[in-house]
């Protein structure tokens, strides 16, 4: 059976890790990423059998996805060129167990510059201290760079801070603020939320934060 990937796999090879800040110990990257079982690679159109979705709802809610869905919106994706989902595989069990995903901005300012965001970070809990958290998000950030984005921005919970700090991502003086409208929720819980939202961050207790890759990207909050 032919597999598509959603973006080309040779970039990834080109990525050089020693440009990040973050501390591997030992070293490891998306072209070795520590064990021969594991590989680092662009989303595959055939990654619905490899448990992907099921690993994204360890994340947030994903909802009764059919296969049909799942390649429609592939094929979306991979038509726009501007979604570079990457994922690791444990190849023994045929297993997506490590995502994020690399969305490009195209933008007006900065000379038509583009942007990227990372979103949709998860890792499965089974496969803790191999360091794959830190691979998965430092890989998406360094093909941002690749890609030639001016910089790269992320919203995260409060706790996570500090590990993206070491990934090289910083907190904004004066626009460290993550604000939202919800469209899935009805207009009272909607509201109710909202308040809940303006109530934290006048506590300063706001649950995300806007970050920036400092060692790569422009300072500007654009």
């Amino acid at each position: 059976m032919q597999e598509t990937y959603l973006y080309d796999p040779k970039v990834l090879l080109q990525l050089d890790f020693h440009r990040s800040p973050a501390k591997f110990q030992p070293f490891i990257s998306a072209a070795n990423p520590g064990e021969s079982w594991m590989k680092v690679r662009p989303l595959k159109d055939t990654d619905y059998d490899r448990g992907f979705l099921q690993l994204l709802s360890q994340l947030t809610h994903v909802g009764n996805v059919s296969r049909t869905q799942f390649l429609t919106r592939f094929s979306q994706m991979k038509a726009s060129g501007d979604y570079y989902v990457t994922v690791i595989e444990d190849t023994r069990k045929g297993e997506i167990i490590g995502a994020a995903s690399l969305i490009i901005e195209r933008k007006f300012i900065h000379d038509c510059s583009v942007r990227g965001r990372l979103e949709d970070v998860v890792v499965n809990d089974t496969y803790r201290g191999k360091q794959l958290g830190k691979l998965i998000v430092v890989t998406v950030s360094l093909l941002a760079e690749q890609l030639g984005c001016y910089k790269m921005s992320l919203d995260c919970k409060d706790k996570l801070i500090k590990f993206y700090e070491t990934l090289g991502y910083v907190l904004i003086p004066g626009n460290s603020n993550s604000m939202t409208i919800r469209y899935d929720e009805a207009p009272t819980k909607r509201n109710s939320t909202s308040a809940g939202v303006v109530a934290a961050s006048s506590s300063g207790d706001s649950c995300q934060t806007n970050s920036q890759f400092y060692n790569f990207f422009s300072p500007f909050c654009y």
